[in-house]
């Protein structure tokens, strides 16, 4: 929904929550105007049912919200004297509105500085369970995540099974954009294999506006830092549409919210403003050649030939993978070993071994062009190891548009910046309007993983798309 129909979402809930507690609020010794005006009846309930008013604000928190609308309907219950089992059961079957049933048929007492306390075991654990989701959503959603590495993309600096603690302070939370859904649980509800959340997901395979009525628009609260060139990222997937992070196969058909969307954890090796290019493997910025922090091992695939009569059992190559510290595998194909990711120490260790005739690092040569790097046009002959240059945009700068570069940003400027765009003959429209310039709206950034041959980053097509994840959307939040 838009920014107006929450608002209008807004004061129907107030109007309605006044019409099912104005009679409590007299009863409480309040008057009843105070029961519909917006904020202010939150501040006053919260003193009804012997609350602190800081709760009001734990009501504007998506996802948080939910848990805390199901205490408030009984709290009010108890408030009021009405403190069986039916009575809580009651107030959230008929979420929340068993409190009209109190107000217009029932002859309650307000109970004043009622006991907090819980009257049996049972209810001391739910109450405890409930605060305790509420305290790690708050912590999950605005200041720290748990993530798990999945992929080898960022080996040598971050392995597989790594647990993290993501900061989302640094570059400020992003607020939950989908509203109706399980705490502390990303896009899929485990075991069961459901989605977690409530989204209109029948949407036209090429809409831009993927939003929902459980939808907020994008809210980010300011943070301590902006992002800086070789920092590691955890972010949603752009053009996430997979229905199995463990199957690689997307469906233009599938639409995820962008809070919903797979998180992937990536170096950001170019800034907004940057021009980026790879050659032999390597990235250059602004054409230097970018160095990577200390820590950091770049990775590439090597054919291992193997001396005249060697050869590799299986039950030995894993051992080779464990004792030279090969990433993912070593995979033999006759007299000739395939390692998909080494890091140059190993390689030089490896080349020693009495079996190794020779190494040397695969790189597809230039002008070769791979149909599944981006930008998947023909007019481009990229690929893995020779790739761009290319622009990443920055918020403000305008650059000039042609047939030939169009490729590039088409998606950029019509699904992440909300245009509509179309060629006729050798000229591009933009909203109707002949364009030969564009002017960008947001930063980007280009992400990629250390293991150069093995990893889903700006480099895919389709599934990773674009270069970029949008700084604003998309950063982890």
């Amino acid at each position: 929904m838009t920014l107006s129909q929450w608002f209008i979402f807004f004061l129907v809930v107030q109007f309605v929550h006044g019409l099912g507690t104005w009679k409590l609020y007299i009863k409480a010794g309040r008057s009843a105007w105070e029961a519909f005006v917006p904020i202010y009846n939150g501040i006053v309930f919260m003193k009804i049912l012997n609350r602190p008013t800081w709760w009001v604000a734990l009501l504007f928190l998506p996802v948080i919200s939910l848990i805390m609308l199901i205490i408030i309907w009984v709290e009010t219950a108890r408030s009021f004297g009405k403190n069986t089992t039916t009575d809580t059961v009651l107030s959230i079957v008929t979420l929340g509105f068993y409190s009209y049933y109190l107000n217009y048929f029932t002859d309650v007492k307000h109970i004043e500085n009622r006991s907090l306390e819980p009257k049996s075991g049972s209810g001391e654990w739910t109450s405890s369970i409930l605060f305790a989701i509420v305290a790690a959503t708050i912590v999950h959603t605005y200041f720290l995540q748990p993530y798990v590495i999945p992929s080898s993309s960022l080996e040598k600096s971050l392995l597989v099974g790594d647990f993290l603690i993501v900061s989302k302070m640094h570059y400020g939370p992003r607020v939950p954009m989908t509203t109706v859904g399980l705490p502390m649980v990303h896009d899929t509800i485990p075991i069961i294999n459901k989605k977690s959340y409530l989204f209109d997901d029948q949407i036209e395979a090429q809409s831009t506006s993927l939003k929902s009525m459980f939808q907020l628009p994008y809210l980010r609260i300011p943070g301590w830092e902006t992002i800086k060139r070789n920092e590691i990222v955890v972010f949603n997937q752009p053009a996430d549409t997979l229905l199995d992070m463990n199957d690689f196969n997307p469906d233009r058909n599938y639409y995820k919210p962008i809070d919903k969307k797979t998180n992937l954890v990536k170096r950001c090796v170019a800034i907004a403003g940057d021009t980026l290019e790879i050659k032999d493997g390597y990235v250059y910025i602004n054409g230097i050649q970018n160095e990577l922090p200390d820590r950091a091992r770049l990775q590439f695939s090597y054919k291992v030939t193997l001396k005249p009569g060697k050869t590799f059992e299986r039950s030995i190559i894993e051992q080779l993978k464990t004792r030279y510290d090969i990433t993912d595998g070593i995979y033999a194909q006759g007299n000739e070993i395939i390692i998909p990711a080494a890091s140059d120490e190993a390689v030089k260790v490896f080349k020693n071994h009495p079996s190794v005739a020779t190494i040397s690092r695969y790189i597809e040569p230039k002008g070769q062009r791979d149909a599944l790097e981006f930008p998947q046009d023909p007019s481009y002959d990229w690929n893995r190891d020779f790739f761009g240059p290319l622009y990443v945009p920055k918020k403000g700068n305008t650059m000039a548009l042609t047939l030939e570069n169009l490729p590039v940003y088409k998606r950029l400027i019509t699904e992440y910046e909300g245009n509509k765009l179309y060629t006729k003959g050798n000229q591009i429209y933009i909203n109707g309007q002949l364009s030969d310039s564009y002017t960008f709206k947001q930063n980007y950034y280009w992400m990629m993983g250390d293991n150069r041959h093995n990893s889903i980053d700006a480099r895919d097509g389709d599934l990773s798309l674009l270069i970029m994840w949008l700084e604003n959307p998309y950063l982890f939040g």
